[in-house]
Protein backbone atom coordinates (compact mmCIF):
# COMPACT_ATOMS: atom_id res chain seq x y z
CA UNK A 1 0.00 0.00 0.00
CA UNK A 2 1.22 3.51 -0.82
CA UNK A 3 2.02 5.70 2.10
CA UNK A 4 -0.49 8.42 2.84
CA UNK A 5 0.87 11.92 3.19
CA UNK A 6 0.16 13.67 6.48
CA UNK A 7 -2.72 16.13 6.28
CA UNK A 8 -0.52 18.86 7.71
CA UNK A 9 1.99 18.46 4.89
CA UNK A 10 -0.77 18.67 2.30
CA UNK A 11 -2.15 21.82 3.95
CA UNK A 12 1.31 23.41 4.03
CA UNK A 13 1.81 22.74 0.32
CA UNK A 14 -1.62 24.15 -0.45
CA UNK A 15 -0.84 27.33 1.49
CA UNK A 16 2.55 27.63 -0.20
CA UNK A 17 0.96 27.30 -3.63
CA UNK A 18 -1.64 29.95 -2.78
CA UNK A 19 1.08 32.27 -1.55
CA UNK A 20 3.17 31.73 -4.67
CA UNK A 21 0.14 32.38 -6.90
CA UNK A 22 0.14 36.01 -5.75
CA UNK A 23 3.73 36.68 -6.84
CA UNK A 24 3.12 36.78 -10.64
CA UNK A 25 0.10 39.07 -10.10
CA UNK A 26 2.28 41.41 -8.03
CA UNK A 27 4.68 41.74 -10.97
CA UNK A 28 1.70 42.42 -13.26
CA UNK A 29 0.43 45.11 -10.87
CA UNK A 30 3.92 46.62 -10.93
CA UNK A 31 3.63 46.63 -14.71
CA UNK A 32 0.33 48.53 -14.46
CA UNK A 33 1.93 51.04 -12.10
CA UNK A 34 4.69 51.67 -14.66
CA UNK A 35 2.07 52.45 -17.30
CA UNK A 36 0.26 54.81 -14.94
CA UNK A 37 3.52 56.50 -13.95
CA UNK A 38 4.42 56.92 -17.64
CA UNK A 39 1.12 58.72 -18.36
CA UNK A 40 1.49 61.04 -15.34
CA UNK A 41 5.14 61.80 -16.17
CA UNK A 42 4.30 62.54 -19.80
CA UNK A 43 1.62 65.05 -18.78
CA UNK A 44 4.10 66.72 -16.43
CA UNK A 45 6.73 66.95 -19.15
CA UNK A 46 9.10 64.40 -17.55
CA UNK A 47 9.48 62.51 -20.81
CA UNK A 48 12.69 60.65 -19.95
CA UNK A 49 11.18 59.32 -16.70
CA UNK A 50 8.12 58.23 -18.67
CA UNK A 51 10.30 56.35 -21.17
CA UNK A 52 12.26 54.65 -18.37
CA UNK A 53 8.98 53.59 -16.74
CA UNK A 54 8.02 51.79 -19.95
CA UNK A 55 11.35 49.96 -19.91
CA UNK A 56 10.80 48.82 -16.33
CA UNK A 57 7.28 47.75 -17.26
CA UNK A 58 8.67 45.61 -20.10
CA UNK A 59 11.01 43.85 -17.66
CA UNK A 60 8.15 43.16 -15.23
CA UNK A 61 5.98 41.94 -18.09
CA UNK A 62 8.64 39.43 -19.08
CA UNK A 63 9.06 38.20 -15.52
CA UNK A 64 5.45 37.62 -14.46
CA UNK A 65 4.79 34.89 -17.00
CA UNK A 66 8.11 33.14 -16.39
CA UNK A 67 7.58 33.17 -12.63
CA UNK A 68 4.06 31.79 -13.04
CA UNK A 69 5.39 28.91 -15.16
CA UNK A 70 8.30 28.21 -12.81
CA UNK A 71 6.04 28.12 -9.74
CA UNK A 72 3.28 26.32 -11.67
CA UNK A 73 0.75 28.96 -10.65
CA UNK A 74 -0.56 29.93 -14.07
CA UNK A 75 -4.27 30.78 -14.11
CA UNK A 76 -6.91 32.28 -16.38
CA UNK A 77 -7.15 35.24 -14.01
CA UNK A 78 -3.42 35.95 -14.38
CA UNK A 79 -3.64 35.71 -18.16
CA UNK A 80 -6.52 38.20 -18.33
CA UNK A 81 -4.86 40.58 -15.87
CA UNK A 82 -1.61 40.46 -17.86
CA UNK A 83 -3.46 41.25 -21.08
CA UNK A 84 -5.22 44.25 -19.51
CA UNK A 85 -1.90 45.45 -18.11
CA UNK A 86 -0.34 45.27 -21.57
CA UNK A 87 -3.10 47.42 -23.05
CA UNK A 88 -2.37 50.12 -20.48
CA UNK A 89 1.42 49.97 -20.22
CA UNK A 90 2.29 49.20 -23.85
CA UNK A 91 -0.76 50.65 -25.59
CA UNK A 92 -2.20 53.74 -23.90
CA UNK A 93 0.92 54.87 -22.02
CA UNK A 94 3.32 54.99 -25.02
CA UNK A 95 0.58 56.61 -27.12
CA UNK A 96 0.21 59.41 -24.55
CA UNK A 97 4.00 59.73 -24.37
CA UNK A 98 4.34 59.89 -28.16
CA UNK A 99 1.57 62.47 -28.46
CA UNK A 100 2.87 64.72 -25.66
CA UNK A 101 6.52 64.48 -26.69
CA UNK A 102 5.73 65.35 -30.31
CA UNK A 103 3.73 68.48 -29.46
CA UNK A 104 5.43 69.78 -26.32
CA UNK A 105 7.78 72.26 -28.03
CA UNK A 106 5.76 73.60 -30.98
CA UNK A 107 3.36 75.87 -29.13
CA UNK A 108 4.86 79.04 -30.65
CA UNK A 109 4.03 77.93 -34.20
CA UNK A 110 0.94 79.46 -35.93
CA UNK A 111 -2.33 77.97 -34.76
CA UNK A 112 -3.45 76.62 -38.15
CA UNK A 113 -0.22 74.62 -38.60
CA UNK A 114 -0.32 73.38 -35.01
CA UNK A 115 -3.89 72.19 -35.54
CA UNK A 116 -2.87 69.97 -38.48
CA UNK A 117 0.08 68.52 -36.56
CA UNK A 118 -2.13 67.92 -33.54
CA UNK A 119 -4.74 66.16 -35.69
CA UNK A 120 -2.05 63.90 -37.16
CA UNK A 121 -0.81 63.23 -33.64
CA UNK A 122 -4.30 62.26 -32.47
CA UNK A 123 -4.79 59.91 -35.44
CA UNK A 124 -1.35 58.31 -35.14
CA UNK A 125 -1.43 57.70 -31.41
CA UNK A 126 -5.05 56.53 -31.40
CA UNK A 127 -4.14 54.15 -34.22
CA UNK A 128 -1.29 52.89 -32.05
CA UNK A 129 -3.71 52.10 -29.21
CA UNK A 130 -6.22 50.37 -31.48
CA UNK A 131 -3.60 48.30 -33.29
CA UNK A 132 -2.04 47.34 -29.97
CA UNK A 133 -5.40 46.13 -28.66
CA UNK A 134 -6.03 44.18 -31.89
CA UNK A 135 -2.55 42.66 -31.66
CA UNK A 136 -3.21 41.47 -28.10
CA UNK A 137 -6.63 40.08 -29.03
CA UNK A 138 -5.11 38.10 -31.90
CA UNK A 139 -2.32 36.85 -29.67
CA UNK A 140 -4.78 35.67 -27.02
CA UNK A 141 -6.74 33.73 -29.65
CA UNK A 142 -3.60 32.18 -31.11
CA UNK A 143 -2.38 30.97 -27.72
CA UNK A 144 -5.58 28.93 -27.29
CA UNK A 145 -5.00 27.08 -30.56
CA UNK A 146 -2.69 24.05 -30.96
CA UNK A 147 0.88 25.23 -31.54
CA UNK A 148 2.21 24.38 -34.99
CA UNK A 149 5.71 23.08 -35.57
CA UNK A 150 8.03 26.01 -35.11
CA UNK A 151 5.12 28.17 -33.95
CA UNK A 152 6.81 29.08 -30.70
CA UNK A 153 9.83 30.52 -32.47
CA UNK A 154 8.01 33.47 -34.02
CA UNK A 155 5.35 36.06 -33.25
CA UNK A 156 2.87 37.06 -35.96
CA UNK A 157 3.08 40.84 -36.02
CA UNK A 158 5.26 43.12 -33.95
CA UNK A 159 4.73 42.39 -30.22
CA UNK A 160 3.19 45.34 -28.41
CA UNK A 161 6.00 45.56 -25.79
CA UNK A 162 8.52 45.89 -28.64
CA UNK A 163 6.41 48.61 -30.27
CA UNK A 164 6.25 50.52 -26.99
CA UNK A 165 9.97 49.89 -26.52
CA UNK A 166 10.82 51.65 -29.78
CA UNK A 167 8.74 54.68 -28.78
CA UNK A 168 10.37 54.77 -25.35
CA UNK A 169 13.91 54.30 -26.70
CA UNK A 170 13.53 57.19 -29.16
CA UNK A 171 12.28 59.49 -26.39
CA UNK A 172 15.01 58.27 -24.04
CA UNK A 173 17.67 58.91 -26.69
CA UNK A 174 16.65 62.47 -27.61
CA UNK A 175 15.05 63.39 -24.25
CA UNK A 176 14.16 66.94 -25.31
CA UNK A 177 10.83 67.20 -27.16
CA UNK A 178 10.60 67.85 -30.89
CA UNK A 179 11.11 71.47 -31.98
CA UNK A 180 10.27 71.42 -35.70
CA UNK A 181 6.92 70.80 -37.38
CA UNK A 182 8.46 68.53 -40.01
CA UNK A 183 10.13 66.41 -37.36
CA UNK A 184 6.85 66.14 -35.44
CA UNK A 185 5.04 64.94 -38.57
CA UNK A 186 7.78 62.39 -39.30
CA UNK A 187 7.51 61.21 -35.70
CA UNK A 188 3.79 60.57 -35.95
CA UNK A 189 4.25 58.80 -39.29
CA UNK A 190 6.76 56.52 -37.55
CA UNK A 191 4.18 55.85 -34.83
CA UNK A 192 1.65 54.90 -37.52
CA UNK A 193 4.20 52.58 -39.15
CA UNK A 194 4.83 50.86 -35.81
CA UNK A 195 1.06 50.48 -35.35
CA UNK A 196 0.75 48.87 -38.79
CA UNK A 197 3.54 46.39 -37.99
CA UNK A 198 1.61 45.23 -34.91
CA UNK A 199 -1.40 44.12 -36.97
CA UNK A 200 0.63 42.86 -39.93
CA UNK A 201 1.53 39.22 -40.62
CA UNK A 202 5.26 39.96 -40.48
CA UNK A 203 6.98 37.41 -38.27
CA UNK A 204 9.30 38.31 -35.40
CA UNK A 205 11.58 36.00 -33.47
CA UNK A 206 10.12 35.25 -30.03
CA UNK A 207 13.25 34.07 -28.13
CA UNK A 208 11.02 31.50 -26.39
CA UNK A 209 13.42 28.71 -27.28
CA UNK A 210 16.26 30.42 -25.45
CA UNK A 211 17.00 28.12 -22.50
CA UNK A 212 19.76 28.89 -20.02
CA UNK A 213 19.79 25.24 -18.99
CA UNK A 214 21.25 24.16 -22.32
CA UNK A 215 25.03 24.16 -22.86
CA UNK A 216 24.91 26.57 -25.79
CA UNK A 217 23.11 29.54 -24.17
CA UNK A 218 25.37 29.23 -21.12
CA UNK A 219 28.18 30.51 -23.31
CA UNK A 220 26.11 33.62 -23.99
CA UNK A 221 25.85 34.56 -20.32
CA UNK A 222 29.05 36.59 -20.58
CA UNK A 223 27.71 38.45 -23.61
CA UNK A 224 24.44 39.07 -21.78
CA UNK A 225 26.30 40.45 -18.77
CA UNK A 226 28.31 42.76 -21.01
CA UNK A 227 25.12 43.91 -22.73
CA UNK A 228 23.56 44.74 -19.36
CA UNK A 229 26.68 46.72 -18.46
CA UNK A 230 26.48 48.62 -21.74
CA UNK A 231 22.82 49.42 -21.07
CA UNK A 232 23.73 50.76 -17.62
CA UNK A 233 26.46 53.08 -18.94
CA UNK A 234 25.19 53.84 -22.46
CA UNK A 235 21.46 53.18 -22.20
CA UNK A 236 20.42 55.77 -24.79
CA UNK A 237 22.47 54.37 -27.68
CA UNK A 238 22.23 50.68 -26.78
CA UNK A 239 18.47 50.58 -26.18
CA UNK A 240 17.67 52.54 -29.33
CA UNK A 241 19.96 50.30 -31.39
CA UNK A 242 18.38 47.14 -29.97
CA UNK A 243 14.85 48.44 -30.56
CA UNK A 244 15.56 49.51 -34.15
CA UNK A 245 17.26 46.20 -34.99
CA UNK A 246 14.38 44.12 -33.62
CA UNK A 247 11.57 46.20 -35.16
CA UNK A 248 13.30 46.27 -38.56
CA UNK A 249 14.23 42.57 -38.46
CA UNK A 250 10.71 41.48 -39.39
CA UNK A 251 10.28 43.62 -42.54
CA UNK A 252 13.86 42.88 -43.64
CA UNK A 253 13.30 39.12 -43.29
CA UNK A 254 9.99 39.42 -45.16
CA UNK A 255 11.62 41.42 -47.95
CA UNK A 256 14.46 38.91 -48.20
CA UNK A 257 11.93 36.10 -48.47
CA UNK A 258 10.06 37.87 -51.27
CA UNK A 259 13.29 38.61 -53.15
CA UNK A 260 14.39 34.97 -52.80
CA UNK A 261 11.06 33.75 -54.15
CA UNK A 262 11.21 36.19 -57.07
CA UNK A 263 14.79 35.15 -57.79
CA UNK A 264 13.83 31.47 -57.73
CA UNK A 265 10.83 32.10 -60.00
CA UNK A 266 13.04 34.04 -62.44
CA UNK A 267 15.62 31.25 -62.54
CA UNK A 268 12.97 28.60 -63.16
CA UNK A 269 11.29 30.65 -65.88
CA UNK A 270 14.61 31.58 -67.53
CA UNK A 271 15.71 27.95 -67.40
CA UNK A 272 12.55 26.77 -69.16
CA UNK A 273 12.94 29.41 -71.88
CA UNK A 274 16.55 28.35 -72.44
CA UNK A 275 15.46 24.71 -72.80
CA UNK A 276 12.78 25.69 -75.32
CA UNK A 277 15.29 27.65 -77.39
CA UNK A 278 17.76 24.79 -77.50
Amino acid sequence: MAEKRPKRQIRDRSRLRKGLSIVPSLFTIGNIFCGYYCVVSAYRGNFDYAAIALGVGAILDGLDGRIARLTKTTSDFGVELDSLADVLTFGIAPAVLAFSWGLAAIEDIPADITQHVQTLGWLATFGFVICGALRLARFNIQTKKPVEVGGKRYFVGLPIPAAAGLVASVVHFFKNPILLVGSAMLWYILVLLIAFLMISTVRYYSFKEFDLGKPGPRMTLFVTAMLIALIVFYSEVVLLTMAVIYVSSGPIAKLWQLVSRAHGWFNRTHGRESENVT
